[in-house]
């Protein structure tokens, strides 16, 4: 193949990958109020009140909202437009990971290896030295882009917490980051960094390894190795969901937000003693189911000055 020819090949690649990622932005934008719902359900904010139910054992429980009604309850009280808030710094971080990530990946050699043979005509020698290639990229590639998208993704997630005590503390890019700067300094942008990373490349890391050994060992066929490896991937999430759960409450707490401080969200020392106070109180899985929610530790909403929002009891934070 000649010179020419290489770069084209590279060219075409790097438009079906800008096209992709556009693909994806176009999906997450659309279905950003549902992500919004969930950062709220992370956090432990419940503004409707749960109404009797049944258990799929038929077991009489009370039901809280599912995404839709509580998408509904925020389109209600903010409009349509209060539907996308803090949709602006998570594309702009999405981009900007985006671009830095691989930029990164390539200086360190790490380059995309293109798959121009079918497996089975790879020797294993060859299967696992293209699994370890596009892991190590795979890796870099994520670690990069969350520490990269970081600072925006905080930015986001508040913007998006400012619902429950109806501030107005972050309401462009530029002033969240002065208010950040000013009350936290630089650490205050990489608020729940640790167990973002954590979730995700352990994530990646297991789902990878589990999908080669399978398709090595077990799977031969092909549309078989499809449905594993979305299997694989759903069940590795499933399980460091509470991660999640954990970074999204570090990115809220310690700030200025009535979502992040006492009596709302206790002041976290650091992501291991805000993991164990949600362990404690069993509510590591916030969010994690989004059409059958029962109430377990839900605490009556009241009314006050400003909004609409929930007022715990202290006693389950002591």
């Amino acid at each position: 193949m000649s010179m020419h020819d290489d770069e084209d090949s590279q060219q075409n690649y790097e438009v079906s990958e800008w096209v992709r990622f556009g693909m994806r932005l176009g999906v997450s934008a659309a279905l950003h109020p549902f992500e919004y719902s969930k950062v709220l359900i992370q956090l432990g904010y419940e503004p409707i009140p749960a109404v009797p139910g049944r258990s799929l054992m038929g077991k009489s429980i009370m039901v809280l909202p599912n995404i839709f009604q509580y998408a509904a309850h925020i389109r209600k009280i903010d409009g349509f437009y209060g539907s996308y808030r803090g949709l602006t710094p998570k594309l702009v971080g999405s981009i900007c990971s985006m671009i830095f990530s691989e930029k990164i990946a390539n200086r360190l050699g790490l380059h995309a290896m293109e798959d121009k043979k079918d497996e089975d005509l790879l020797t294993d020698d060859e299967l696992y030295q293209q699994f370890k290639v596009n892991l190590k990229r795979d890796v870099v590639l994520s670690v990069s882009g969350i520490v990269i998208s970081q600072p925006f993704h905080v930015i986001s997630v508040r913007m998006m917490a400012q619902f429950i005590g109806r501030e107005s503390l972050y309401k462009t890019i530029m002033g969240s980051i002065g208010e950040i700067y000013r009350t936290e300094g630089v650490m205050g942008f990489f608020s729940g960094l640790v167990p973002k990373i954590l979730c995700d490349v352990a994530c990646l890391v297991l789902t990878s390894s589990t999908v080669f050994l399978l398709n090595k060992y077990v799977i031969k066929d092909k549309v078989g190795r499809q449905y594993s490896a979305g299997f694989t991937q759903f069940a590795f999430a499933s399980i460091l969901y509470p991660l999640n759960v954990v970074s999204t409450c570090m990115t809220v707490t310690g700030s200025r937000l009535m979502a992040g401080q006492p009596p709302i969200m206790p002041q976290y020392n650091n992501w291991v003693s805000c993991f164990n106070d949600l362990q404690a109180r069993n509510e590591l899985k916030r969010g994690s189911s989004l059409f059958w929610r029962s109430a377990g530790g839900y605490v009556k909403p009241t009314f006050y000055k400003g909004g609409y929002a929930p007022l715990p009891t202290i006693a389950k934070y002591q």
